[in-house]
């Protein structure tokens, strides 16, 4: 029974890095972590686009936008929704993460999600770069991995189907 795994590859693919500009201090680390990371891995810079939106209610919208284009391998989305004293929090949460992976069924793309939910200001900074790490970063290593994963599956696939 093969066995199918992603490596984080870079080399020769196209990505996005979709970001919220709100909470920009939490932001920003993120979209740097996640380009760092698909750079590390071989991804030419010049072969990744950073696209800012004004905040993760707009994550969806602009990734839809960018899938359409096919341009990319996989788009990364990156934003931190803030816990406030309303329930704001709840609807833009959950409908820009409905919204994301709506895209992603609806143009067959990898789209990660580096889109923070928490509940203090101080808990999003830990995850941009503080002490749990850098969730942009971790949403870049999971759109190379997939990225990697779907050319190895269409490669036995094609190899299958030529037998």
């Amino acid at each position: 029974m093969p066995e199918f795994n992603g490596a984080p590859q870079g080399a020769g693919r196209r990505f996005a890095v979709v970001a919220s500009r709100f909470n920009e201090t939490v932001t920003r680390p993120l979209a740097e972590g996640a380009v760092e990371a698909l750079v590390k891995h071989g991804a030419a810079f010049d072969d990744v686009d950073v696209v800012l939106v004004p905040g993760a209610w707009e994550l969806p919208f602009a990734v839809r936008q960018l899938a359409g284009t096919d341009r990319y391998d996989a788009i990364v989305a990156v934003g931190a929704v803030v816990r406030g004293e309303t329930p704001h929090f709840d609807i833009v949460a959950g409908e820009a993460a409905r919204g994301l992976a709506d895209a992603c069924r609806d143009f067959d793309l990898p789209v990660t999600l580096g889109l923070l939910t928490t509940d203090t200001m101080e808990q999003a900074l830990d995850r941009a770069g503080g002490k749990h790490g850098n969730k942009g970063w971790d949403a870049a290593l999971a759109a190379l991995e997939l990225t990697d994963l779907f050319s190895r599956l269409d490669a036995a696939g094609e190899a299958d189907a030529a037998d």
